[in-house]
């Protein structure tokens, strides 16, 4: 049981690593904070797009990183 846990939580380790470094920097910073950005139609639709969707992805996959690690430390 433990080395299957381990085998998932390195196939996640890694997926999550490549899926933050894929991702794209789209962070408007200090004057899309005041101002409050754009609202355009991509914006709203942006779930859709491939950025949208690795995104999602790259959140499930912490969730089920922190769960894993977790569940490590329970059993050690």
């Amino acid at each position: 049981m433990k080395t299957l846990i381990i085998i998932i939580y390195s196939i996640v380790a890694i997926a999550l690593t490549i899926l933050t470094l894929m991702q794209s920097k789209d962070d408007e910073g200090a004057s899309g904070t005041i101002t409050g950005g754009t609202s355009s139609f991509y914006e709203k639709n942006k779930g859709r797009t491939k950025e949208g969707q690795l995104k999602k992805i790259t959140i499930i996959l912490g969730i089920v990183f922190i769960i894993l690690a977790i569940l490590l430390g329970i059993i050690y």
